[in-house]
């Protein structure tokens, strides 16, 4: 095992684990005309009907997770019948729906991610008692627990990484093998001290560690190898501004809150200097940089200069680009769904307002992007959410839906009617 020394590192306390992008927020967008056409529009072109093709059990606490053919359910503990947290393993076929396995889980909480990497199937949740979190390999034929270990994993070049959010003081962040849990090598710090850049895949590709004085470090997460450092702020005082990682660039965010200062990731040398003031969020779009203000807004910058290629008072966030277009949040996210518009990514120009739409969660990432609407009663309409195109596409009409949706691949899985959940073909 390899030891990379990172030095000494500050005993903060630690953040929870990494979650997802927050939703789009901004002004709200409330346009009664063009949701009515949408929905003309979506309905004359929408498939027929049809019944969910499988159906599964799955109480109110149980969480269901898509991978390949596969469903993967967690089930809460049952105390009046005496039964502990299980994950159930199912196998959807071209016949009925097959139960492959199922195992008793450590803990009692639900869920948060289950994957299927390399033979093994990775569950990551909350510990028994609710003390923290950790991640569970288990045998992907026979479901027989492999190896347990406190912390959040995340894939990262046929391995994992794992941190350990609710510990204080040098934590080690370990890369572990995915059959077994063997650390590889390890990394000491804190959470806070060190940020992963995530790349298309949703697979880590940079580990990026940031100390409030002295070098700033850039690790590539399968072999442990420095790939750069630098002291990004030398002779000031030791503090650690905000960053925030996108499109290949470390983004500084002054103390002030107005300034933001860009290096290259792979080799730490500034690119640029820009006036953003009240910076949220940052992420890739198309071959920009879109930056959203925390009160709403949105600019698009050329990530090489920082130069504003155009700005955007109503858009409050990206969901993809494909076609030279955008995809955008077109105001705050709702019960119902976020406001969403299509725009050119070279000037912000509008193409066209798409309504609001529910993201379907994605278990497996093959570049294309699904929202859902109800439509009627327990129907959802599901749509491909396609910049190119400037419209939605309707894919099916997933009948006994009732929300808590999520896809892979091949398969959808809903909660449906009869408290469990149902399961659709990707047409």
């Amino acid at each position: 095992m390899t030891v990379i020394d990172l030095g000494e590192l500050r005993d903060d306390t630690a953040p929870g684990p990494a979650a997802r992008r927050p939703r789009a927020v901004g002004r709200p967008f409330r346009s009664v005309v063009v949701l009515l056409v949408a929905l003309v529009t979506l309905g004359a072109a929408a498939p027929p009907s049809r019944p969910a093709a499988r159906t599964l059990a799955g109480g109110p606490g149980a969480t269901a997770f898509v991978s390949g053919d596969r469903v993967y359910v967690v089930q809460p503990p049952d105390p009046q019948r005496g039964v502990g947290r299980q994950l159930v393993a199912y196998h959807v076929g071209v016949g009925p729906l097959r139960t492959i396995w199922r195992t008793l889980v450590p803990g009692e909480g639900a869920g948060t991610t289950v994957w299927e990497q390399d033979g093994t199937v990775l569950l990551v949740g909350r510990a028994a008692n609710d003390s923290g979190w950790e991640t569970i390999g288990f045998d992907a034929r026979t479901g027989r627990v492999s190896w347990l270990q406190p912390g959040v994993a995340f894939p990262a070049g046929g391995a994992l990484l794992m941190q350990v959010p609710e510990v204080t003081g040098r934590q080690p962040f370990r890369r572990v093998a995915v059959s077994d849990g063997r650390t590889l090598w390890s990394a000491p710090g804190t959470p806070d001290s060190l940020e992963l850049s995530f790349g298309p895949s949703g697979e880590v590709d940079r580990l990026v560690y940031l100390p409030a004085d002295g070098e700033t470090a850039v690790y590539d997460p399968a072999s442990g190898a420095r790939l750069a450092a630098r002291d990004l702020a030398p002779g000031d005082r030791p503090t650690r501004g905000r960053t925030l990682l996108a499109a290949g660039l470390l983004l500084v965010i002054g103390v002030d809150g107005g300034s933001v200062t860009a290096y290259d990731l792979d080799t730490l040398q500034r690119r640029w200097t820009a006036v953003l003031p009240l910076l949220g969020y940052a992420e890739r779009c198309g071959r920009l940089l879109c930056a959203t203000r925390l009160t709403g807004g949105m600019w698009a910058l050329d990530p090489a200069t920082g130069a504003v290629r155009w700005t955007g008072d109503r858009w409050t966030g990206t969901f993809g680009a494909a076609g030279g277009r955008l995809l955008v949040a077109a105001g705050e996210a709702t019960a119902t769904g976020t406001p969403m518009a299509v725009v050119e990514e070279a000037t912000g120009r509008l193409v066209a307002d798409l309504g609001v739409w529910e993201v379907v969660p994605q278990d497996e990432f093959d570049g294309r992007l699904f929202g859902i609407r109800r439509i009627r009663n327990s129907r959802q309409l599901l749509v491909e959410l396609d910049p190119a195109g400037g419209r939605p596409v309707a894919r099916d009409v997933l009948v006994g839906a009732i929300g808590d949706c999520r896809m892979g691949a091949k398969l959808v899985v809903c909660r449906h009617t009869n408290g469990g959940f149902a399961l659709w073909r990707l047409p």
